[in-house]
């Protein structure tokens, strides 16, 4: 047992979360990674994937019984999303946008609201969380989406962009700014928004660099109506929302490119071990040896700080904005330099599509752009150490 092999084997689970995450890993390498070349070929949305997730019944694992889930640990969750996405990066960010953009009702929503969306998900709907815009990325105080109040309806206008599960999903929650609270950021509110809304439109879907099989849109609102009782906490409580959602998110976006950069790993370890150069295996020369420690290395340090910020979630913890935004930064460019690597190991076969080395070199890049920008990230570590 290699020393990643025994950081798995110590991770906490119950007995429950074994088995199902025992399944996942079973799901993800019988189907899921199978299909998963020609789902990044086609671009085409991996419902098979979807269905076979909803098989497992997997979004029930975040939400509270009561609302129809079975609620497991977040460090279960984190280690489904690992392994989901190990096979199919594509299918990983699917499924955790599913958590990411349901997180906010289920800590924020009334008891009508969650006893009225929270089953739909829970029985495998699809959710969206709408909030980059085309100028209010990092910066969403630059956010231009309006939620005008009018009687016991809100009325929005505007648009997002870059919206993963933008064209497929059930539910959008939302954030846009309160026209009666002039202030930038204390305007910011969100709302829940559902499928078939009118004045909801798809204006587009991007043709991407990598995660092809994932939709992400660009969508607009005109004139959408929606009940009053959709608002999520209080006019102008958006802001709070949305800095507890991405507490949440962020290592969940590690965990995404922690997969993705184990089986770069993986696939490299296999590789140097049967290709011989000069009738010796590749892995025997001392500077692959030192490239291999040093990817090894790096994901073993940035595993363990995955799994106690896991515990620290599990635990009650509320405090570890900067800890999430370390791990999503140092998991992110961890799975950028692993994959670049293991396309170096390969040679000229890294580098054509017969070998997912080079799929999975794509799929890593936006790890480093989305849910903050890596530059965003180091900005809010390094200000954290300023003395008032």
């Amino acid at each position: 047992m290699n020393i990643l092999e025994r950081l798995d084997a110590a991770i906490e689970l119950s007995e429950d979360e074994t088995m199902l995450v025992d399944s996942v890993r079973a799901l993800a390498r019988s189907e899921l990674m199978q299909r998963a070349e020609h789902y990044d070929k086609t671009g085409e949305f991996p419902w098979d994937n979807v269905k076979a997730i909803n098989n497992l019944g997997l979004n029930a694992m975040f939400i509270p019984e009561q609302y129809g889930g079975a609620q497991l640990s977040y460090t279960a969750y984190l280690e489904c999303v690992r392994e989901i996405t190990k096979a199919c990066a594509s299918t990983g960010i699917i499924w955790a946008t599913n958590f990411h953009a349901i997180k906010p009702v289920i800590d924020f929503g009334t008891e009508e609201q969650k006893a009225r969306l929270l089953p739909r998900i829970a029985e495998g709907g699809l959710v969206s969380l709408a909030i980059t815009e085309p100028d209010a990325g990092s910066d969403a105080t630059g956010m231009r989406t309006r939620f005008t109040p009018d009687g016991d309806e809100i009325v929005i206008n505007g648009g997002k962009t870059f919206i993963t599960n933008g064209d497929v999903a059930d539910l959008y929650v939302l954030f846009g700014k309160w026209s009666e609270i002039a202030d930038a950021k204390k305007a910011i509110s969100a709302v829940i928004l559902e499928k078939g809304t009118p004045g909801l439109s798809v204006v587009r879907t991007e043709d991407k660099m990598g995660h092809r099989a994932s939709s992400t849109a660009t969508i607009s609102f005109d004139n959408c109506r929606v009940p009053r009782s959709n608002l999520l906490g209080a006019p102008g409580a958006g802001l709070n929302i949305l800095f507890s959602s991405l507490n949440k998110s962020r290592p969940s976006v590690a965990a995404h490119a922690l997969g993705i950069a184990r089986a770069a790993f993986e696939d490299g370890v296999a590789y140097i071990n049967e290709r011989k150069q000069s009738g010796r295996k590749i892995i025997e020369f001392q500077g692959i040896q030192f490239m291999l420690a040093d990817m090894a290395t790096d994901l073993a340090m940035c595993e363990a700080w995955l799994w106690r910020i896991a515990r620290l979630v599990d635990t009650g913890g509320t405090d570890f904005g900067i800890e999430a935004s370390m791990l999503k930064m140092r998991a992110s460019d961890i799975a950028m330099r692993i994959t670049t690597d293991v396309v170096q190991l390969l040679g000229g076969y890294g580098y054509c599509r017969d070998f997912r080395a080079e799929r999975l070199m794509r799929d890593a890049k936006i790890t480093q752009i989305w849910e903050g920008t890596n530059q965003v990230h180091r900005q809010l570590i390094g200000r954290s150490f300023l003395t008032k």
